[in-house]
């Protein structure tokens, strides 16, 4: 499986390094909106439409969803009796048993190195992460993110975002509904095992900063690699959702497997 993913994920980054290096062109596919990166003195700019992931569960969404589940099973020692995706949310939610919020946090972010050879991550950080002021390899990551990810995030789309300078960039990733937040219901759940530890993971192994704003509102999430999160993140001040099924359950009983992920 991780002689799979470090094909994958090698291809296209490589694929887009390719593009970044060339004169601007435009690319067109059957799936994907219309998108042209330019490299030069001002960095690389989106000059049409985003690159838009819209497609239906394959063959690799289900190797993708077994290979995260059996990461996150070995982490946390405990398998759920739930096929698929159900399953896989039983053991996130298992995941913060019995650990503090920085402790799931790292172990979260064990699970994410452990889907890639570690010597992809160093080079990726050594070679790639420092090319034109790091918007080369914040772009690549957006595009591999929103390819790769929508069997676990649902339907996503590579967007601009602003870098806080006055430029913009190709950069973002905006998940129309996250699927992760839908299905666990958990604020906690979806800041401690996912935000965090990804904003962590990016920057710490791959060199790439990352913001994730999370809507709890709507359940869509916005990413924004090349962006690093700001000192005071609301989304962390974030009450339980009313639907969440460990805040209804923590009100008639404080026993260990309804511990609030939030706690």
């Amino acid at each position: 499986m991780a002689t799979l993913l470090q094909f994958q994920f090698h291809s296209i980054c490589e694929n887009s390094l390719r593009k970044v290096k060339r004169k601007p062109q435009f690319q067109r596919s059957a799936n994907h909106g219309l998108f042209r990166v330019s490299a030069g003195e001002s960095g690389i700019q989106k000059t049409t439409e985003a690159l838009v992931v819209s497609r239906s569960p394959g063959v690799l969404d289900h190797v993708f969803l077994n290979l995260f589940r059996n990461k996150m099973v070995q982490e946390v020692g405990w398998d759920s009796e739930k096929a698929g995706y159900d399953g896989l949310i039983d053991v996130a939610n298992r995941l913060m048993l019995a650990r503090t919020n920085s402790q799931t946090q790292e172990a979260a972010v064990r699970i994410l190195r452990s889907l890639f050879p570690p010597l992809l991550l160093k080079l990726y950080k050594i070679l790639i992460a420092p090319l034109a002021q790091g918007k080369v390899a914040a772009v690549m990551v957006a595009r591999v993110t929103a390819v790769s990810c929508e069997w676990l995030m649902g339907s996503c789309r590579v967007n601009t975002v602003d870098l806080g300078n006055g430029s913009s960039l190709p950069s973002g990733v905006f998940v129309e509904r996250c699927k992760y937040l839908e299905e666990s219901k958990c604020v906690g759940i979806c800041v401690n095992t996912c935000k965090l530890p990804t904003q962590a993971f990016f920057m710490d192994h791959m060199g790439v900063p990352l913001v994730m704003e999370p809507n709890f509102n709507d359940y869509s999430c916005q990413f924004k690699f090349g962006v690093s999160p700001p000192e005071e993140d609301s989304s962390l001040k974030e009450p339980c959702l009313e639907v969440c099924p460990n805040a209804i359950r923590r009100r008639t009983t404080t026993t260990l497997e309804n511990k609030c992920p939030k706690a």
